[in-house]
């Protein structure tokens, strides 16, 4: 993407897609849980009826589109929890981990449910190493040079999901839809990650908001069933 394209979009309204994860003090999701959760629940607005066409998402999902694609993600356990689930959107459940997401919202016109919520701190580990990657499911390829937050990498694995869904054709969105999104989020191994971001697949490069350095390869997206089409992706937002 060219620099005169960057900055047409930048000059555009910006949007944020807010993503909230339950994490409740006595019981929080394992970390590789809620990435992959975050990154299913960014498809299923993505592939709502609600974002298309006439749907009452459609005009905050394009104009979210149309500018850079951020994502914020954020916490709530027990009442504000409650509070956020009440407000129109997505809950998609994981193992044990719950990731509601929400239509686009102006970058300073969150919902006062929403505002409140914490942004960092959102620290999660798994209780064990992940296991092997189910057959016939994505692989969200995080970079194993950075050290990110959870939130920050569920926003990440949300955009290698995305970058996804934009390169299939419609018989394979259906396909994956109707599985119920199979995927699953994995650290490279250090010596294939040099590999990984030129190897044509679909590369997620941070707009440097928050964390990391602007340009920073963050995830390298893996489908096999669906043919690369585009491997030229701009940044991206948080």
């Amino acid at each position: 993407m060219s620099s005169n394209e960057t900055d047409t979009r930048d000059l555009k309204p910006q949007f944020v897609l807010p993503l909230v994860v339950r994490i409740e003090r006595a019981e929080p999701p394992a970390r590789t849980d809620a990435l992959e959760t975050a990154a299913r629940a960014v498809l299923e607005i993505l592939a709502d009826e609600r974002s298309h066409g006439d749907g009452e998402w459609a005009r905050a999902i394009t104009d979210w589109q149309d500018a850079r694609i951020r994502k914020v993600v954020r916490r709530a356990r027990g009442a504000e929890w409650r509070r956020a689930s009440a407000l129109p959107g997505i809950t998609v459940t994981g193992e044990a981990a719950e990731v509601r997401v929400f239509p686009p919202v102006p970058l300073d016109g969150w919902p006062k449910e929403l505002v409140k919520l914490q942004v960092s701190g959102t620290d999660l580990e798994d209780p064990a190493e992940p296991g092997e990657v189910p057959a016939g499911a994505a692989v969200l390829w995080l970079n194993p040079e950075l050290d990110m937050s959870a939130g920050k990498t569920m926003a990440q694995a949300g955009h290698g999901a995305q970058l996804l869904w934009w390169q299939m054709s419609e018989a394979d969105r259906k396909a994956w839809r109707g599985a119920g999104f199979p995927l699953a989020v994995r650290t490279a191994p250090a010596e294939r990650w040099a590999e990984l971001t030129t190897s044509g697949l679909p590369v997620v490069r941070d707009a440097g908001f928050t964390e990391i350095a602007p340009g920073s390869c963050t995830v390298v997206s893996a489908f096999p069933a669906s043919p690369v089409i585009d491997a030229s992706v701009g940044p991206l937002g948080d």
